[in-house]
């Protein structure tokens, strides 16, 4: 089902100049992905954005799961990854770095189940090989051309007393935040004009097995040539891998990142998206969960900074750890 990303770029700019809808899937390394048209009756790949998709379309499971545990990795093997990507920084190889991991879990919960109970914007199940419950826009195109990114830095348990005005208040989250922000914008200043940032540093409140989870967004905007439609696949790959998933610089912190995390993310940290024939909506693949030759790892992770603490850094990603429901 998968086929290599020179073809879903080439499908995605035929199909979006006719103005045909399809729904696609790329890989963090950008080598190969999935692409599907009748994207609401096709039964392959299942996904929700925003209230659209072909859930609906998936046979409800007659067995209900009852457990979910996580086998986190140690903090010494955490420890070992971030003092690679603590390195580059001090060398001043990059300055924002995401560093991943893999946490195996054991659960009787099926795909499909989390898929269907997932409360969350963007959801897709790759029936057998993954299933993503995720929070993140990558960017979001309107029919009249505006381009639109709302990358997430900082993360805080609604838990935690004052938690909206700590994670606000900040210094590293707020820097790396910050950081972010500019690269995003740089990034989408390369299609397009009139780029600015709408809104800073906005808060978004989602559900998790662990309680309430607040998470730092902002959004940045700007305007596509006329012609953006049959360019559309050429646009979105000069964006890969987003920059909310990888760092800056974009190149030296991907060889950072290569050096640094021991397993490879596959499709964890790539898009996925939906063109209704007008207008395209996108999202990141975080808050995933894969199926690796039999075994069950959830994917996560967040950004490094020179200011950011080991520990720190190593609970946050257990934090990351759920299934979105209460």
């Amino acid at each position: 089902m998968a086929i290599p990303v020179d073809s879903i770029r080439s499908l995605i700019n035929t199909h979006a100049a006719l103005g045909r809808p399809f729904i696609f899937a790329v890989d963090y390394g950008c080598t190969s992905g999935l692409f599907l048209t009748r994207p609401t009756e096709q039964r392959e790949l299942f996904w929700e954005m925003d209230g659209v998709g072909n859930a609906s379309l998936l046979p409800v499971p007659a067995r209900r799961g009852t457990h979910f545990t996580p086998r986190y990795i140690s903090r010494d093997a955490y420890a070992a990854s971030f003092s690679v990507i603590r390195r580059h920084l001090l060398r001043g190889d990059t300055f924002l770095a995401n560093l991943t991991a893999r946490t195996p879990v054991i659960t009787d919960y099926s795909f499909e189940e989390i898929f269907l109970r997932s409360k969350s914007r963007f959801r897709i199940l790759f029936p057998g090989r993954f299933v993503c419950f995720s929070p993140e826009i990558f960017v979001n195109i309107t029919p009249d051309g505006t381009i639109s990114s709302h990358p997430m830095k900082g993360t805080i348990s609604g838990l935690v007393d004052n938690a909206r005005e700590k994670i606000l208040a900040d210094y590293k989250e707020t820097a790396e935040h910050m950081t972010i922000v500019d690269f995003i914008r740089n990034d989408l200043s390369r299609v397009a004009h009139g780029v600015h940032v709408r809104r800073l540093r906005y808060i978004d409140t989602l559900v998790s097995s662990k309680g309430p989870v607040l998470q730092v967004s902002s959004e940045i905007c700007g305007s596509l040539p006329p012609d953006w439609r049959s360019r559309l696949g050429d646009i979105l790959f000069s964006l890969l891998p987003a920059g909310s998933i990888s760092g800056a610089p974009k190149l030296a912190t991907l060889r950072a990142i290569a050096e640094a995390e021991c397993h490879p993310r596959g499709f964890y940290t790539g898009i996925f998206g939906h063109f209704d024939g007008s207008a395209l909506k996108t999202a990141v693949l975080i808050r995933f969960i894969e199926n690796r030759d039999g075994c069950l790892y959830f994917h996560s992770g967040g950004g490094i900074t020179v200011n950011s603490r080991c520990d720190d850094e190593y609970n946050e990603l257990c934090d990351k750890v759920y299934i979105p429901w209460i």
